[in-house]
């Protein structure tokens, strides 16, 4: 199924994240570089009665100086602010500011989330508990979907393309870039802002631990002694256009989506599927669709979420993908160092993968402590590496068993997608 050479090449244009570790993508590349943490003590709400106290919050965020005055903020989540600040920074670096008057109608939104307005929804029951319902601030209620920040963006850039929200639960962000990446190609969409948002908040926090499915200090990817996940925030956001329409403007090209693949486990709502199957054939999806050979992946952005589980279910449909090279392809996790940011963490992690491309390093696992005689890769533990990578892979599995995997490839002129 190779629908990029078909279909037309899609190229990104733009970056911009919020996330623990930084406020612009310039700064979360040196963190990653780095081999930063941004795993610390929550203070969004109380954490007290839980099993873990730590997560990788965004801190001292500040949106008025990360979006113009001009924008109306009212009724927008923290979530909601975290995608227009990110994507603000995606297209200031495009070129796309203020974006043109003629592509606005061919320009659409695609955002995968999850909790979308919940944290200012407790917020407003706890004030309702308080005060009785007469007197509750409903000013304090943003809404409590996850479709809020797409139409946020559609309204605050004017455009008039398609716009749609996703929720595959923690791949969601990945399949917005994939979804992106085909209405573009089919001649659907001009250009497309993408990517994923995702805010702590009460309830998220209070049922990752009810399911036992946190580590009480940090996650520790891949490790022996690996104990769960830490739950995260951020923003993740490209600009996606068409290869022509991006050298027509003269934009500056990060890089290109080569392909994608989507599939499902059909296994169970929350555990994944040990057998690797629906990861493999993820994987083999999006390595078809770019029309590339296993060897082409010079990085393999690891799902990683630290899960007993979870680790070694990639480890092992890593293994049956790419065979006896498996040991030779540098995989890393980088929620060792921004957690596991659920419904961004895809678009997140893509925001990696180009960054990796564009910046010539490898980001590290950090937090690495024991080996694992099942998990047996190599896992980038001793620091980022100065490679540049011509081809990332970069894996999101969810709950439900959806999983989606992007390949990202370096721009390269000719006719084929990879030169």
């Amino acid at each position: 199924m190779e629908r990029n050479g078909a279909r037309g090449r899609v190229v990104v244009t733009g970056l911009g994240s919020i996330n623990a570790l930084a406020a612009d993508t310039d700064s979360f590349a040196a963190a990653l570089r780095r081999g930063e943490c941004g795993i610390g003590p929550i203070d969004l709400f109380d954490t007290q009665g839980f099993r873990t106290h730590t997560g990788a919050q965004v801190k001292d965020f500040a949106p008025l100086s990360a979006i113009p005055r001009s924008f109306s903020r009212r009724r927008m989540s923290r979530s909601d602010l975290f995608a227009l600040a990110a994507a603000v920074q995606a297209l200031k670096q495009a070129g796309l500011d203020p974006i043109p008057a003629h592509l606005r109608d061919g320009m659409g939104v695609a955002i995968g989330g999850g909790a979308g307005g919940l944290l200012e929804a407790e917020a407003f029951f706890q004030d309702y508990l308080r005060r009785g319902a007469g007197k509750a601030r409903f000013s304090r209620l943003a809404p409590v979907n996850c479709a809020s920040s797409a139409n946020h963006l559609a309204l605050h850039f004017g455009l008039w393309g398609p716009k749609t929200t996703l929720m595959t639960a923690c791949s969601s962000g990945a399949t917005a870039i994939g979804l992106g990446r085909d209405l573009i190609a089919t001649g659907a969409a001009e250009a497309m802002i993408v990517g994923g948002t995702e805010p702590l908040s009460r309830l998220t926090f209070a049922s990752f631990n009810a399911l036992q499915a946190v580590d009480p200090a940090y996650c520790r990817p891949f490790s022996g002694n690996r104990a769960g996940l830490t739950l995260g925030e951020a923003a993740g956001i490209l600009i996606l256009e068409s290869l022509a329409g991006a050298l027509a403007r003269g934009a500056p090209i990060l890089g290109e989506v080569l392909g994608y693949g989507v599939t499902c486990d059909a296994h169970h709502m929350t555990a994944p599927d040990v057998g690797a199957s629906g990861a493999a054939r993820a994987m083999r999806a999006a390595l078809a669709d770019a029309g590339l050979p296993p060897e082409a992946v010079d990085y393999l952005n690891a799902h990683g979420t630290g899960t007993p589980l979870n680790d070694l279910m990639e480890t092992r449909a890593i293994k049956e993908v790419f065979g006896g090279r498996a040991g030779k392809i540098p995989v890393s996790s980088t929620k060792s160092m921004h957690g596991h940011t659920l419904g961004a963490s895809g678009a997140l992690e893509a925001v990696v993968s180009l960054l990796a491309i564009n910046e010539g390093f490898i980001p590290p696992t950090i937090h690495w402590e024991t080996a694992d005689a099942e998990c047996d890769l190599d896992y980038v533990t001793e620091g980022a590496r100065a490679v540049a990578p011509g081809v990332v892979l970069s894996n999101s599995f969810a709950f439900g068993g959806n999983n989606t995997t992007v390949i990202f490839g370096r721009y390269r002129e000719g006719q084929g997608p990879h030169g």
